[in-house]
């Protein structure tokens, strides 16, 4: 009976098949990020087009709108900290493109920071702001045209804040849009200062939203699964729900939560619209008609400001890494953007180890080293068990392989006598399957943290493995993985089936070969733990092949 063995191959063949869904080399093709201040005009336009939703209304002038985009083309507003490259158009007081200087493009392009957000001619991935309602600046005569007292702006040394102010005179209401921005922080706070000297109550809705089309720059191979990109919200019934595009394209989403968030994921990086946490906000999700556009927004409570008071309407925006820990800060479950998929619930302790190891040894390398001796400790034991029970069958197997040959097709009889055998030398036959079975989620969890992590993006290792987070250039760390694979099945029971056997031979060869495109972090894992796995086994098998057989 090689049921045993079928189970065994069948769990193997089920990590590939999981290896294979979520493998991918996720190398950014962003097209070159051109310098923040020097976007062309054209761009600056169509950044500036008032957006269409059930929320917010639509220029009825297309002629004003248009000159009112040619002038403000020309007074972009940059603004450069040591996080943010970005521009602002002051119609609308949109941030229409945003580069992080601390994360380059690629590796070896130093001098090119990441574009996130980004308004060229094949691109569009906008941050929305403003006020519609009764005495709101977006009307259906079009959005407004602020003032700024300067076009550039720039965090100096021993600066810690950064506060960029665009002016708007409504009638006798002073209106200020100020975008703070804080030294060493993603987060963008939002204010709209509100100066009512008029005889009458003012009264306006904020809104955000992210403007965006459905281009993903990822450049994936046929074997491999693009990583997700698309919206995600909080909802009352779910702490984190996925919502792609081609959601949005067929149907309108809407919710109302008590703050909350609304973010556009993707590999390493977030944009969020993070409004009030105290009010309840209104969420909108669609696409806009039949173009590959979407929008995904709130609008928040109606804010009154009396005569001649003063009031302030507030929102955030953050958009940078995936950092768990400063999402965790910002708003409940922002840090599920980190998408460790079902088994978040283990692979957030786990992340949470590694990143403490790091803080002892400086290297995610020696982290990731670290987090993996740490995984094989706890499961010392389990793995102890499985060992044993697979080191009582490969010594049983030249018997298993007597009797098959002396019952032949005899299914019955040979697996009546198997089992007898097994009695007798007291093997479980399940011994060593299931403590692996037990063990897979927790691989499984530490693929995700290692795969999601964005602190291993452009992180080197030693020698010539300078990213983690791409694959081993040289494929020398695969090809140890081929090698570390081949002696634990030397170490592991035989099947008798000649197939069985055929296909357990040929998977290392399958997995070295998927291997060479992983990355070189996880490849490091697999090869570490491979390496502790054959000494715990060959010291386990040793033991079990001194010790006598029944009789």
């Amino acid at each position: 009976m090689d049921w045993q063995k079928n189970l065994l191959i069948a769990a193997i063949l089920a990590t590939l098949l999981m290896l294979v869904i979520r493998w991918h080399e996720f190398q950014e093709q962003l097209p070159a990020p051109a310098a923040v201040a020097s976007q062309t005009s054209s761009s600056a336009a169509t950044g500036s087009v008032p957006v269409s939703s059930s929320e917010i209304p639509v220029a009825a002038n297309e002629s004003t709108e248009t000159a009112k985009a040619d002038l403000a083309a020309t007074q972009l507003i940059t603004v450069k900290t040591d996080s943010f490259e970005l521009t602002i158009n002051p119609l609308g007081g949109d941030i229409v493109q945003l580069a992080l200087p601390r994360h380059f493009l690629k590796l070896d392009t130093p001098d090119q920071p990441f574009v996130l957000l980004d308004n060229r001619n094949n691109h569009t991935y906008l941050a929305q702001s403003g006020l519609i309602g009764a005495n709101g600046t977006d009307t259906a005569a079009g959005r407004p045209l602020f003032r700024s007292e300067q076009q550039q702006y720039e965090l100096t040394e021993g600066q810690n804040e950064l506060v960029v102010d665009l002016h708007l005179q409504q009638g006798e209401v002073k209106i200020t849009k100020r975008f703070t921005f804080t030294r060493g922080d993603y987060l963008i706070k939002v204010d709209y200062l509100i100066d009512n000297q008029s005889a009458n109550n003012w009264s306006a809705q904020l809104y955000g939203q992210i403007k965006r089309d459905s281009q993903n720059f990822v450049k994936v191979s046929a074997l491999e699964m693009n990583p997700y990109l698309g919206a995600a919200i909080t909802t009352p019934d779910e702490k984190y729900k996925k919502i792609t595009f081609a959601d949005m394209a067929e149907n309108e989403i809407k919710t109302s939560v008590q703050g909350g968030w609304i973010a556009m994921v993707q590999h390493y990086f977030v944009s969020a619209w993070i409004p009030d946490a105290g009010s309840s906000n209104n969420y909108h999700l669609r696409k806009l008609g039949n173009n590959d556009m979407y929008l995904m927004g709130f609008t928040g409570k109606v804010n009154e400001v009396a005569p001649g008071t003063q009031g302030v309407i507030s929102a955030s925006f953050y958009a940078g890494p995936k950092d768990t820990e400063r999402l965790e800060e910002i708003s409940p479950y922002l840090d599920l953007t980190v998408d460790y998929g079902w088994l978040w619930w283990v692979a957030k302790p786990l992340f949470w180890v590694l990143k403490f190891i790091h803080n002892l040894v400086g290297n995610w390398g020696l982290a990731i080293i670290g987090l993996t001796l740490c995984v094989k400790l706890l499961f010392f034991k389990l793995s102890a068990t499985s060992y044993k029970s697979m080191a009582k069958m490969r010594k049983l197997a030249p018997k298993m392989a007597e009797m098959k040959e002396r019952y032949g097709d005899d299914r019955q009889k040979f697996s009546q006598e198997m089992m007898k055998m097994y009695k007798t030398e007291k093997v479980n036959p399940f011994g060593g399957c299931l403590p692996l079975l037990i063990q897979m989620p927790v691989f499984l969890a530490l693929y995700y943290v290692l795969m999601e992590s964005v602190e291993l993006r452009h992180s080197p290792f030693f020698g010539w493995i300078m990213d983690l987070s791409v694959k081993d250039p040289y494929f020398v760390l695969p090809i140890i993985y081929g090698i570390t694979m081949y002696f634990m099945q030397k170490l592991n029971p035989q099947p008798t089936d000649p197939m069985q056997a055929r296909i357990m031979q040929m998977l290392p060869f399958l997995f070295t070969f998927m291997f060479l495109w992983f990355p070189a972090g996880l490849v490091l894992y697999w090869v570490t733990n491979n390496t502790l796995s054959i000494a715990q086994q060959y010291i386990i098998t040793k033991q079990i092949d001194a010790e006598p057989s029944a009789k």
